[in-house]
């Protein structure tokens, strides 16, 4: 007797970071190779929005991708995913940020596939692992990702970025990096980019992205100036409140400005009642500001972490200064 009843097709999700190109860029690779739905998040909003996973039953295989952990939220995320592989749920942690590795080990005892190279950007391993699935512009790809990462001097980043015209690629990245910057207060705009991704379009075949970018380039020439004027320096980084910008595209100013080998910038975000925090260190710099500010953010009663050279922080309103005084300190 032939059985009528229709197969369950697997419900497959991709957790990604939504604040830069190899966030995104994953996500469409991730959603290339498998199908499926993108959650983009921020760090801040991490755990909030994955908790309803942990009740979904439909759910049979997750992504998660360039979603770096911190002294903070490690334990709830592996509780998290504990909970998924006890019901049978496939689990994928793709991601290049510092880790613990005892928190690495917790994963692999519960039998997530964990996939982490501090040396490669998080678009360049997934293309590593599922190149196989993907087709040949998915190496493009990841060859922006890891130049907007700054990881395009790394051993598989190199080799992509050899394939490609390096001046084509620059100003793709940069134009994807710019529309992702210009667009965080609209979240449907971000999963729109990873579905056109995902389908081979190029960053310039991207509907108004040059005229997004160009919009973003005009906002970032005017913060020079604002850096100028209102940057404070102390004795080991320098430092500046942002306004009316995202804190991440203005760091490199307060970095190159300053004269320092550290540069932070932050800005409030009221909805959660903390300061977003990008930290920079220049070539010189020879701290891990990623182990660091994680420590310190964490101190603080926030969370951060992140690569040697940038990374970034959630520090509580009342505490940014104190913050910031220990950073100099812990850099001296």
């Amino acid at each position: 007797m032939v059985s009528t009843k229709k197969s369950i097709k697997t419900k497959i999700v991709c957790v990604s970071h939504e604040e830069d190109a190899d966030g995104i860029s994953s996500a469409a690779l991730i959603k290339q190779a498998f199908g499926g739905t993108s959650i983009l998040v921020d760090y801040p909003g991490m755990m909030d929005s994955m908790k309803p996973l942990e009740s979904d039953q439909k759910l049979k295989e997750l992504y998660v991708c360039d979603l770096g952990l911190n002294k903070k939220n490690e334990r709830e995320f592996v509780d998290l995913l504990t909970t998924l592989r006890k019901r049978s749920v496939k689990v994928t942690y793709i991601d290049h940020h510092d880790l613990d590795k005892k928190i690495i080990k917790q994963l692999e005892e519960i039998k997530v596939k964990v996939i982490h190279d501090i040396n490669e950007c998080t678009t360049v391993q997934v293309y590593n692992a599922y190149k196989k699935k993907l087709n040949d512009h998915s190496a493009f790809i990841a060859a922006c990702a890891a130049i907007t990462d700054y990881m395009e001097d790394r051993p598989l980043g190199s080799k992509l970025l050899q394939i490609f015209d390096r001046q084509f690629a620059l100003i793709s990245a940069t134009v994807l990096t710019y529309n992702i910057v210009g667009h965080q207060n609209d979240p449907d705009y971000l999963l729109y980019l990873v579905d056109e991704l995902s389908e081979s379009k190029y960053p310039h075949e991207i509907p108004n992205s040059y005229e997004f970018a160009q919009i973003q380039v005009e906002k970032l020439a005017a913060i020079i100036s604002k850096v100028k004027e209102s940057m404070k320096v102390m004795k080991n980084l320098g430092y500046m409140e942002i306004l009316d910008s995202g804190a991440s595209g203005a760091v490199n100013f307060v970095l190159g400005l300053s004269g320092k080998d550290v540069g932070v910038a932050y800005k409030e975000r009221t909805d959660y009642g903390i300061y977003a925090v990008s930290v920079r260190g220049s070539k010189a710099c020879k701290v891990h500001l990623g182990k660091l500010v994680n420590k310190l953010a964490t101190e603080a009663g926030g969370s951060g972490g992140g690569h040697d050279k940038a990374c970034g922080a959630s520090v509580p309103k009342e505490n940014i200064k104190k913050f910031i005084k220990n950073l100099n300190d812990s850099l001296g």
